[in-house]
């Protein structure tokens, strides 16, 4: 080879060695940059002081640390329709460079799978979820003054049980309690949140709730459990959770019902979800996951969740959008029989 052509090679070489450089520190700096003097805004698809909002300011409180250019955040309620109004709006209206992504309530990404195609203006599949802060245990739970111990009391008359609207988790859970485990739940709808539905409890409008976020009821009366203000009537999760003294509903969900009630109950996978808006800027998406489960690993939000009494345990967004990916794959059957369960 000749001297000439070695010098040209080396040149070469050299040249792309310092290009390949320069975009890497190109890239970085772009991370670093992408949300410096940003704020970004946390859509909240539920009232304040309820289990998601709670989910949602812990996060807001620690995740700027995890993000290059440290963003500030701010927490946006929006509630109406099972969080179907703040779906709308991270779908249709929110900005797509990273700078507003929510948290709704698992039944506004399950409900479209059982209604007329159209009905709603968003598409769960099409949300670039950052992940789920929790994979939660919803409970059953009546007033202790109820009288109203057991699911098998509550099989053997009407039992009032308080919810916020059609298509809530308090309303399908009970309807599916009802079809599937033979309770007697009579729903009372129109109440506002999650501490509403308590405070219904504790005028003595109703007798309990089914079901309600674990997580939930020890953020808003943290003592109802410890000083038995309140009867377990049973938790519902695909896994049991040793941590609560309450029967599964796999004691009295069984055979063929129970692919209906574990179709419905995998809404828990994901059961405090992130998302982005569908087509969210791709570099912001990535920076959004990796920053979401290093929040999630936090010590310090480890530990302000455990004075909170409520649960960590959290999923990546490529996991929660397989999940949901699978959810929507279920078979015509099983999702016909589901939706007469759930709509009666």
């Amino acid at each position: 080879m000749s001297s000439a052509w070695q010098f040209v090679s080396r040149a070469a070489v050299a040249s792309l060695a310092v290009g390949l450089l320069g975009a890497a520190t190109g890239s970085q700096a772009s991370a670093a940059d992408y949300f410096h003097g940003k704020q970004i805004s946390v859509v909240v698809g539920n009232p304040a002081g309820s289990g998601f909002d709670a989910y949602a300011r812990l996060l807001t409180r620690h995740m700027g640390k995890h993000l290059p250019g440290n963003p500030a955040f701010i927490v946006q309620n929006m509630p109406g329709a099972g969080s179907i109004t703040a779906a709308q709006y991270i779908a249709n209206v929110a900005p797509k460079d990273g700078t507003v992504f929510g948290i709704l309530v698992p039944g506004a990404i399950f409900e479209p799978l059982i209604e007329e195609p159209g009905k709603f203006r968003y598409d769960p599949g099409k949300f670039e979820y950052l992940g789920t802060a929790d994979s939660g245990t919803r409970l059953c739970f009546t007033s202790a003054a109820s009288g109203i111990k057991t699911i098998e009391d509550a099989s053997k008359g009407k039992v009032i049980v308080a919810s916020t609207a059609p298509q809530s988790s308090a309303t399908d859970y009970a309807l599916f309690m009802n079809a599937l485990a033979g309770t007697k739940f009579e729903i009372v709808m129109g109440y506002k949140g999650p501490a509403d539905l308590l405070l219904a409890m504790e005028r003595g409008e109703a007798a309990g709730i089914c079901a309600l976020d674990s997580a939930t009821l020890a953020s808003i009366r943290p003592d109802w459990i410890s000083t038995g203000k309140v009867n377990l009537l049973v938790q519902a999760g695909l896994e049991v959770n040793p941590d609560i003294k309450a029967p599964p509903i796999w004691d009295y969900i069984k055979g063929e019902n129970r692919a209906v009630a574990e179709l419905i109950v995998g809404q828990q996978e994901y059961g405090r979800p992130f998302m982005a808006p569908p087509g969210v800027n791709p570099e912001a998406l990535k920076i959004l996951r990796k920053a979401f489960m290093d929040t999630m690993k936090d010590p310090e939000l480890i530990a302000e969740a455990d004075k909170m009494k409520i649960g960590v345990n959290a999923k990546s967004g490529e996991e929660i959008s397989k999940i949901i990916a699978k959810t929507y794959a279920s078979s015509p059957e099983l999702i016909k029989r589901t939706k007469q369960v759930l709509r009666p």
